[in-house]
């Protein structure tokens, strides 16, 4: 599994206010998601009405598809007339980077687990927060709270 994402940061043509910077980057963005089928949103500058910030991602089963997606993208943004690309960035991972790798201790206990019911784990939830505590999948459902044990 690969996942590819794309900053783009914008300056907007002719816009004096909020709202005339919302007329112009929502369009943008429902247009992306239209043609691309890709999660986008405006993550940046948000309180300038001049600049806007764009973040892109796609989930794919391989590298070049990322890419091309990204590029496509890309190339749609800097493509309209009513604004001018200032940078773009892509990033590029599989889920075998060490980086999208939840820490051992981040694992649900087993009564958690999609496919489960929820609120079937027994005990408070949250757990408490007087020590260290870790979930161990046991073999015990997520019956037994650990602390300490490592």
């Amino acid at each position: 599994m690969f996942i590819g994402t794309l900053s783009v940061d914008l300056l907007l043509g002719d816009v004096r206010s909020l709202k005339q910077k919302r007329a112009v980057v929502r369009p943008i963005i429902a247009e992306i998601r239209r043609r691309y089928e890709v999660a986008v949103a405006e993550v940046g500058h948000l309180d300038l009405h001049r600049r806007a910030e764009l973040g892109v991602a796609v989930v794919a089963s391989d590298a070049a598809h990322c890419r091309a997606v990204l590029d496509n993208v890309e190339r749609l943004v800097a493509g309209r007339p009513e604004i001018e690309l200032l940078a773009a960035r892509q990033l590029l991972r599989s889920d075998d980077d060490d980086s999208l790798a939840l820490p051992d201790r981040m694992r649900l206990p087993a009564s958690m687990r999609p496919g489960d019911s929820v609120g079937r784990a027994e005990g408070p939830w949250p757990p408490p927060t007087s020590g260290p505590h870790e979930f161990v999948d046991d073999g015990d459902g997520g019956q037994a709270d650990h602390q300490g044990e490592s």
